[in-house]
């Protein structure tokens, strides 16, 4: 009886051992992607990664500024957009933009 009951107990441990290493692995999230230069990210994104809260595009011409639609398609993600901040040179919230 004391054998079956341990053997039991083992069996249980197990299991939620293992529930919780795949429950946990489920709900982790990746990294955003980094990328190289502006033409890999027009490959899969052809308008840009912008900050969530951006919804023109500023463009600077003579000193002045105007603002136009975003272009494309644009990725709108405030983790991506800061993985590949660089690459926003004129650092109006949208890198590699369509002007």
């Amino acid at each position: 009886m004391h054998i079956t009951r341990t053997l039991g107990i083992a069996a249980a441990t197990i299991v939620l051992a293992t529930s919780a290493v795949i429950g946990g692995a489920s709900t982790a999230q990746a990294a955003p992607t980094v990328y190289k230069n502006c033409t890999a990210v027009q490959k899969v994104y052809s308008g840009g990664i912008a900050k969530k809260s951006v919804t023109r595009n500023r463009v600077t011409s003579h000193g002045k500024y105007t603002y136009r639609a975003l272009k494309g398609t644009v990725k709108k993600d405030d983790a991506l957009y800061n993985a590949n901040k660089k690459m926003d040179a004129d650092g109006d919230g949208i890198a590699c933009e369509k002007s």
